[in-house]
């Protein structure tokens, strides 16, 4: 039976009038008493309201339903809390599972992140993974080593990377407070920040910590008037002896291929100075680069960029677009014998703010079978030991960069990870300048909630408890650093449940196999489809 044939969708409404009636009588008859005027109030706001439903013609729902239907959209509202305090899992990733997003503030506030009588995984199921230790474990590396030296044979000016660092987040999509923040931690914890594409902002400099400067399509400090790329502009922030390594972004995992616009009426001063644009004027990041136009001007603007830093990292960053692309960039870096210093694979299942649904939930590759590309097409062209590879989607446990770094990574980024350390709780609300916690928000009283002196000690204790969980894994299985990691240490279940080396599950190339006569051959081993992209590459197009 319907729910109108048993209590008229009118009913609430109509009984707003009888009483508001009653309730006047009762102010009448007792004036002095308080109940009777809040009670008033309240049904006559719900009889005027109901009016208001029943002529308006933009919801339907409210026409049938005047006053009730408001709940509707009330509940609508606070729907993703109530799924995430009181529905889902401990273990459902949606995007991240409460066990994550426990582990980081755990993590981050110095309190104890183990867990007693065993584990909430199901280790039977497909996917499931772990790791394989040593019945001779070594010595727990000192967490301070685990770094990676980026620096080819162009590069003067090589830097010691820590192998877990702040990934790209840019000043206007987080507040000043959250970008002093995340900079404080990278100096407490001698790790590094990546500015994102926003530029380098005050915030950025007010502590000092270590660099890495995002250059997008928008070239955002260090742009002309006109929006194309300025190399005099480039020279003086790039020699700032706090940016440590350049890194020029062609996509994000978030919205590969997609630009941006920061409206005008979001465009503040702060943001005007930093990203060097006029205030009164949409804020355009295009879709693609000006500076060049094919894979060989990709690396000649490199070599440009690394001869304008005395010698600085230069490298890009990029989610894996067709295969193709890629394999005409490693063939200019063969054709020019120009190579970047490092490769940053974002993967597609990355995001801190906010991208049309379509491109977050399809478009670009995620981030292991980028990564798995990356590196193999790297060792097939022998280029691997000149290019170091950061790799950065969902990346929040020691596992995970563990795991990263068996499937080739030197060094693993993370955005998401380092905004729960500063209080994200996932709210998402990224988009909304309605941040709770003033992480992701240019509204001043918002922001002012984020401490930026307690959290930069959260973003240094989440990463330095981190990489001690990295010593203690690397430890069990006889190690001493993750570069020692293979894929045979990490086991994987099929979707058979059976379980299988993670080399199963990897693209791989014998070193140089791509320099000899027959690559598409070496190719079609793995993949027909990858052999034909490769012929298909061309190093002066894409």
């Amino acid at each position: 039976m319907k729910i109108d044939s048993i209590v008229n969708r009118l009913f609430v409404w109509r009984l707003c009038f009888p009483l508001t009636a009653l309730c006047a009588y009762l102010v009448w008859s007792e004036p002095l008493s308080e109940i009777p005027h809040i009670l008033l109030f309240i049904f006559a706001s719900g009889a005027v309201l109901g009016v208001y439903d029943r002529l308006q013609t933009k919801h339907a729902i409210l026409k049938n339903y005047p006053v009730i239907g408001h709940f509707r959209f009330w509940f609508e509202t606070i729907r993703p809390e109530i799924r995430q305090y009181f529905i889902e899992t401990d273990t459902e990733e949606i995007p991240f599972s409460r066990n994550q997003r426990a582990l980081v503030y755990q993590r981050s506030k110095g309190q104890s992140d183990q867990r007693p009588f065993g584990t909430l995984d199901n280790v039977y199921k497909p996917a499931y993974e772990w790791f394989i230790y040593s019945n001779k474990p070594t010595k727990k590396a000192v967490a301070e080593n685990l770094r990676s030296k980026v620096g080819g044979k162009s590069c003067q000016q090589p830097y010691d990377i820590s192998i877990f660092n702040i990934s790209a987040m840019s000043f206007g999509a987080l507040s000043a407070n959250a970008i002093m923040a995340l900079n404080r931690g990278a100096k407490l914890g001698n790790f590094a920040h990546d500015t994102g594409e926003g530029s380098i902002s005050p915030y950025h400099r007010k502590f000092g910590g270590d660099l890495i400067w995002e250059i997008g399509s928008g070239y955002f400090g260090c742009r002309t008037q006109d929006g194309h790329f300025d190399l005099d502009s480039f020279s003086k922030q790039a020699n700032d002896p706090q940016v440590k390594m350049i890194e020029i972004k062609l996509s994000q995992g978030a919205k590969p291929g997609h630009g941006g616009i920061l409206p005008a009426a979001k465009v503040t001063s702060e943001i005007a100075l930093t990203r060097n644009v006029p205030m009164g004027q949409d804020c355009i990041s295009p879709s693609h680069h000006s500076a060049f136009n094919t894979p060989e001007e990709l690396m000649q603007f490199i070599a440009s960029l690394r001869s304008a830093s005395n010698g600085k990292p230069i490298g890009f960053k990029l989610c894996i677009a067709k295969p193709k692309d890629w394999f005409a960039m490693v063939k200019a870096m063969l054709t020019t014998q120009i190579t970047p210093d490092f490769i940053v694979v974002d993967g597609s299942e990355g995001g801190t703010g906010a991208a049309p649904v379509e491109f977050i939930d399809h478009v670009g590759m995620p981030m292991r079978d980028g990564l798995s590309l990356v590196h193999a097409t790297l060792i097939g062209a022998h280029l691997r030991e000149q290019i170091r590879i950061g790799a950065a989607g969902k990346i929040i446990s020691a596992f995970d960069i563990v795991r990263t770094c068996a499937m080739g990574a030197d060094w693993c980024n993370s955005a998401r990870g380092f905004m729960f350390a500063i209080g994200c709780l996932q709210s998402r609300t990224c988009n909304t300048d309605r941040c709770p916690t003033g992480v992701a928000t240019q509204n001043q009283e918002r922001q002012m909630a984020l401490n930026p002196f307690d959290k930069g000690d959260r973003v240094h204790h989440f990463q330095a408890n981190t990489l001690n969980a990295v010593s203690e894994l690397l430890s069990a299985a006889g190690l001493t650093h993750t570069s020692e990691v293979t894929p045979d240490l990490i086991m994987r279940r099929n979707t058979n449940g059976i379980a299988e080396s993670l080399d199963a599950f990897l693209f791989s190339l014998e070193p140089g196999a791509l320099l000899g006569p027959n690559p598409e051959k070496e190719l079609s081993h793995y993949s027909k489809h990858f052999a034909n992209e490769w012929l298909a590459a061309d190093p002066q197009n894409w």
